[in-house]
This record gives C-alpha cells, structure tokens and sequence, in this order.
C-alpha cells in the first residue's frame, strides 16, 4: 500500500486506489459484468453484517450467540470498504463524487433534538 512522504499510513482513497488496481491485475473481470460483480459483492457485504448481528444478539435458537460486536464492527467496515472500491470502479472521480455527496448529506436540515 502506499505512503506519503512523511511515512505516514496512505489515506483511505490511496489505499482503495490499491485495492482496486490488486482486484484488477487479479480478477481482470472488466466493463459492465465487473461493475456488476462489485455491487453484487456489497450486497454480500451487507448480508454479512445481519448474519453477525444475529450472531450477536444470539436470534437464532439453533446456533445461539456466535458472533461479538467487535464482529460486526469488522463486518461493517468491510461493507464501507467494499463501497468505496464498488464506487472507484465505476468512477474514476470516486474521491470528489463522494465529497460532494458527503457535504450535501452533511447540510441537509436536521429535526430538532436529533
């Protein structure tokens, strides 16, 4: 992974721009079916995080508590992850269109109390 000058750890996009250009030289799935195979791969994700939820809260009888929350934590830190690749894979502007979608959610008016 990359690091800047001063050696600190590379910034999140500096680190997701590695991970793609990885999952590319590995996986060359390209054009629309790769697209379609990292949105897919969120939806994983996502499904990933319930399973540990689940897990946590002990919800299913038969299995009992089999995850931790720390689990759940990794789970969705790997669907934050997995967004950021699937979102740099469709553009390469992944770094600005998230900026801008993130100070406009930021600006939206908040209820009272919230």
């Amino acid at each position: 992974m990359s690091d800047d000058l001063a050696g600190a750890p590379a910034g999140p996009w500096d680190t997701i721009d590695d991970l793609c250009a990885w999952l590319e030289a590995d996986q060359p799935v390209a054009g629309r079916e790769g697209l379609l195979l990292r949105m897919l791969k969120l939806s994983e994700e996502v499904g990933e995080v319930a399973e540990a939820v689940i897990g946590a809260t002990g919800q299913n009888p038969r299995k009992g508590t089999t995850h931790t929350w720390q689990d759940v934590e990794a789970e969705l830190c790997d669907v934050v992850i997995t967004a950021m690749v699937a979102l740099r894979t469709l553009t390469p502007e992944a770094r600005e269109v998230f900026g801008r979608h993130l100070a406009k959610v930021a600006s939206r008016p908040r209820a009272a109390g919230a």
